[in-house]
């Protein structure tokens, strides 16, 4: 759980441009759902993002100039997370996109990134759509959905459980996650026994349970954000619909804990990034938030903390003033770079980030464990 020191955290992580931007010469914008179905997620992530532009910034920043991070809600809504990164863009002239939220926000958003040469780190959505063909301003640093997903079905096979049903949100997020769970099924030998879609901004799941309790499957695999996986996976639990149910590593947040509450547990969910302090990324995150009085290092925290790693990076490697040009150089040769015992590659032609994911289960002091 995170003390009233984290919720302050949080809460200055939602602010835009923070106490810092008075000083600030780097502007960096991002737009994401601060409110809204996948609120909780995001203020993690972006808290996480927070420990090191802080500690960069207490340091003088990069070249002398300090990063500010102009953050607007665009409350998971597509047309106004694209509306919000014109505003970036062009009116704000940001240097550069961090850590949009949502394949199909993201998709929305990429036309504008094209026109302005505007790179976009970190974007949190693994979806395949926006990895190949690789696109030249984006760069990943989560794994795929695609990779975590087949990963869940071989952990579920090994496991004996043959009979899975997959519910997933009807929008390309959803679409992409099914194919990586419909391609670990499949090197089992397996089909999934139901598949049931619901819609992203109305979600009803009443509907669909007598259609996934007829096909009787052992385990169900919920893809979707926030607020609507919790009631999905809620409905699925109070109908005694599978005896399993897994999600994605975009609810991998103590927030999605919490909303789940008795719930939650016994609950697999992907995970994208490490929990163990064998990690040196896990330990040096872990290090600047105990300094700032938080009491726990979530996942969802844990992509914020990489992913301003790897914009740092950049940043730096773009040299003194640097332009949206310079810094797109210098990610696209990036090559490999270490964020703490997990590495990444980036070149012009592979834009992919980590390969690193694994599964945790929501034990029941209401924390993800191994």
């Amino acid at each position: 759980m995170f003390k009233l020191t984290m919720k302050a955290a949080l809460a200055a992580a939602v602010g835009v441009g923070v106490a810092l931007a008075a000083q600030a010469q780097i502007r960096i914008g991002q737009t994401v759902g601060v409110t809204g179905p996948v609120a909780a997620t995001v203020k993690e992530s972006m808290a996480g993002a927070r420990l090191h532009f802080d500690q960069v910034n207490a340091r003088g920043g990069v070249h002398g100039e300090k990063i500010e991070l102009i953050t607007l809600d665009d409350a998971f809504e597509v047309k106004k997370a694209e509306a919000n990164a014109r505003t970036l863009i062009e009116d704000k002239g940001v240097l550069a996109l961090f850590m949009t939220r949502g394949t199909p926000h993201t998709e929305a958003i990429y036309p504008l990134l094209e026109q302005h040469r505007v790179p976009l780190v970190a974007p949190s959505t693994g979806a395949m759509v926006l990895h190949q063909p690789v696109k030249p301003f984006l760069f990943h640093v989560r794994a795929t959905y695609q990779r975590e997903a087949e990963r869940a079905m071989a952990h579920l096979s090994s496991l004996g459980l043959q009979r899975v049903a997959i519910v997933h949100v009807d929008d390309s997020f959803g679409t992409d996650g099914l194919q990586g769970a419909r391609n670990g099924l499949k090197k089992a030998g397996l089909e999934p026994v139901a598949v049931a879609k619901f819609d992203r901004s109305k979600p009803q799941f009443t509907p669909l349970l007598p259609s996934l309790k007829a096909a009787e499957p052992q385990a169900v695999l919920v893809i979707g954000s926030g607020t609507a996986v919790v009631e999905g996976l809620r409905a699925l639990k109070q109908a005694g619909i599978g005896g399993q149910h897994l999600t994605l590593s975009n609810n991998s947040s103590n927030g999605f804990i919490q909303m789940l509450g008795q719930d939650s547990k016994g609950i697999i969910v992907g995970q994208v990034m490490p929990t163990s302090p064998s990690y040196p990324l896990v330990m040096q995150a872990a290090t600047l938030a105990k300094a700032q009085g938080m009491d726990d290092l979530s996942p969802a925290m844990l992509e914020g903390f990489a992913g301003a790693k790897v914009l740092v990076e950049a940043l730096r490697r773009a040299g003194p003033r640097p332009t949206r040009a310079s810094l797109h150089q210098a990610l696209d040769n990036l090559g490999r770079f270490d964020l703490g015992g997990l590495a990444l590659d980036y070149r012009s032609d592979h834009h992919t980030g980590l390969e690193f994911a694994e599964l945790t289960v929501i034990g029941s002091s209401g924390k993800f464990r191994r």
